[in-house]
């Protein structure tokens, strides 16, 4: 059995930058503990953007320039890189909440051996539940499982909503 850990988004503008939160900063011990303890192979999910943001329809929606690609909001948050120093991990960049390839990714890691995947990081209303669920949709009969400490929503209100969402999805909330 293989067990994959992924990594959504825990990204300088998420924690502390243009989209920061204090309970983004509040939830970095607990993801970072995640990390280091993990044994399995690790995904790491960049939401990355480019200088014409604005001009997107996401950027329509929410008009704050983040993790344009290149620049230190983009970067992984410090304490994380820190804790995936010395563990292998594949970096995902995906343009969009919800991730495609990752699917794609996990299946040819898994190279037809049995696996679960468990996923952390930012946002749990935004880019946490888009990954479950398109990971669900990909592997239903896979335990799909969301560490709740070690994530972080827009809002309080907003986290424990994706966390019922995801529940009610048949998304093991650990």
């Amino acid at each position: 059995m293989k067990h994959f850990l992924v990594v959504v988004d825990i990204q300088n503008d998420f924690v502390d930058g243009a989209l920061g939160t204090k309970e983004a900063v509040e939830m970095l011990p607990h993801a970072c503990a995640k990390i280091r303890d993990f044994v399995g192979d690790i995904f790491v999910t960049l939401d990355t953007h480019s200088e014409n943001y604005l001009e997107t329809s996401e950027g329509g929606k929410l008009p704050v320039k983040h993790c344009i690609k290149g620049t230190d909001g983009w970067a992984l948050n410090g304490e994380i890189a820190k804790a995936l120093e010395g563990k292998a991990y594949t970096t995902v960049e995906k343009l969009t909440f919800g991730s495609i390839e990752l699917p794609k990714l996990i299946e040819k890691t898994a190279d037809g051996d049995d696996f679960d995947i468990t996923l952390i990081g930012l946002c749990t209303d935004i880019c946490v539940v888009s990954n479950a669920l398109i990971l669900k949709a990909s592997f239903p009969e896979k335990r799909i499982a969301i560490a709740q400490k070690c994530c972080a929503g827009v809002t309080p209100q907003t986290h424990d909503a994706a966390i019922k969402t995801m529940q009610m999805c048949q998304i093991d909330i650990i």
